[in-house]
């Protein structure tokens, strides 16, 4: 099933017309720590493209490859960035739908109780 996904599916990583393109024309400028492999064009240095590591989700790259994704950074984030300060957190990818999704107090999915009103808020009625 490997050939055949990677010929008519693009969603669990590149096919094969995005492989074929990439080792003729691309250039390897990096990797980051979720495995993703950043390109750029061997000709014109302003085209750049990632093959994800798993699924293609955009929300996988960390921000600062996705500022040299789009041009914002001339040189690779490793040689033109500082180095990560300790109060950073890593990036995350998109969480909704996942169990990692943010539910807070009175969701549905937590039970749908909300906390009793502190007295602070009077409700509008009309006149």
């Amino acid at each position: 099933m490997g050939i055949l996904a990677s010929i008519f599916t693009w969603w669990n990583g590149a096919t094969i017309g995005t492989s074929l393109f990439t080792r003729r024309h691309g250039r390897e400028v990096g990797r980051d720590e979720a495995g993703n492999i950043y390109f750029e064009h061997r000709k014109d240095k302003n085209r750049r493209w990632v093959i994800y590591h798993g699924s293609n989700d955009a929300s996988r790259a960390p921000p600062h490859w996705q500022s040299w994704l789009r041009g914002q950074l001339d040189d690779v984030p490793d040689k033109s960035l500082p180095p990560a300060r300790k109060f950073q957190k890593p990036g995350l990818p998109n969480l909704s739908g996942s169990d990692g999704t943010y539910r807070p107090a009175g969701s549905l999915s937590r039970g749908g109780k909300r906390p009793a009103a502190t007295g602070d808020y009077q409700a509008w009625t009309p006149d």
